[in-house]
């Protein structure tokens, strides 16, 4: 039997296929590479064990026959980032939300026997309380946020009506080798690696003092394989380590304290993000098993995949965020 990925010339997708692959699983990738790389797959060049379809996710028709024969779905492929969200919201609907409804009707169709959804905790906004729980409000402040809210509404609402046996997981501040290096301006890791390597200060928004729930993205990987191991259905779950760290402490393994350049906190963020990962503790039993500190060392070990990212500086933030300020400057509070 096949394991569907969307997605899986991306950052996450990728190393989901490296774990499946050794489980001695057969993969099918669908992806358009708007987003993911080619580079990503290409240690499984000639792997019979790897078929890799470029097809655009909401094409219902091509996904419909790239689906036949499938045994799992694993639904990563989506546009990501805040800015060319508000850029380009039409193009954040095709692929989160009409790509979304076409992986749901092939995984109904083809009565896959399990699917798991890749959703985002940007759902929540700005949260009243940490740790936050999966049944905080939603509050999503941009279009990539909401796009994969309404994309989780739909996957639930197909496992509810339809019996698709779906499940969501909520990802925060995944990180690793092969994060995205595109031109986008947008997650810390790949901004102040690719200003390391170039010797350039780091860039830290605000004081520095917010806190991410960052996890690593073995750890994430790990999710995805023990809820598609499970028997729940209809459910959403929180993935992350639940113990936030600073962007200073950041700063300082990567050894940067003395070289840094503060840049005006941002609409619309978070000072915090905080997973409640106590639900998918108790049903999956699945735990984050990677610490920060051994987080960062191995990305300083696979430093130069970031060699070719664009080196990021007050100015280029400046002008690449102005429509981050346009829109979401005193709507923090926008539900």
């Amino acid at each position: 039997m096949i394991d569907i990925v969307t997605g899986g010339g991306g950052f996450i997708g990728s190393h989901l296929i490296d774990r499946l692959i050794s489980e001695g699983r057969q993969v099918r990738v669908l992806d358009n590479f708007s987003v993911g790389r080619r580079k990503n797959l290409e240690q499984y060049s000639g792997n019979k064990k790897l078929e890799i379809l470029e097809v655009d996710i909401a094409d219902m028709k091509l996904v419909d026959n790239a689906c036949k024969g499938a045994d799992r779905i694993f639904h990563l492929a989506a546009r990501a980032d805040i800015v060319p969200s508000i850029q380009l919201p039409e193009a954040y609907f095709r692929a989160n939300v009409d790509g979304t409804f076409s992986v749901l009707e092939a995984a109904r169709k083809h009565n896959i026997s399990r699917m798991v959804y890749i959703a985002s905790s940007s759902c929540y906004g700005i949260p009243d309380r940490y740790p936050t729980t999966e049944n905080a409000p939603a509050r999503p402040q941009y279009p990539y946020a909401l796009t994969k809210y309404l994309g989780e509404q739909m996957v639930m609402h197909w496992a509810q009506l339809y019996e698709v046996p779906a499940v969501s997981l909520r990802f925060f501040n995944v990180y690793g080798p092969r994060a995205r290096t595109s031109g986008t301006y947008g997650a810390v890791f790949g901004v102040f690696l690719a200003q390391l390597l170039a010797g350039k200060p780091l860039t830290v928004v605000g004081d520095g003092e917010q806190t991410r729930d960052f996890t690593f993205v073995s750890d994430a990987v790990d999710s995805i394989i023990t809820a598609a191991e499970s028997n729940e259905i209809g459910k959403i779950y929180n993935v992350g380590t639940s113990k936030p760290v600073s962007i200073n402490s950041l700063v300082n393994l990567l050894g940067k304290k003395d070289d840094v350049a503060y840049i005006p906190k941002r609409p619309g963020e978070p000072d915090c993000t905080w997973a409640d990962v106590s639900k998918i503790n108790k049903d999956l039993g699945w735990k984050a098993k990677v610490s920060f500190d051994e987080g960062v060392k191995i990305m300083l070990e696979n430093i130069e995949y970031w060699r070719d990212a664009p080196v990021w500086d007050e100015s280029s933030i400046k002008n690449a965020t102005k429509d981050w300020f346009k829109y979401l400057s005193n709507k923090e509070k926008v539900a």
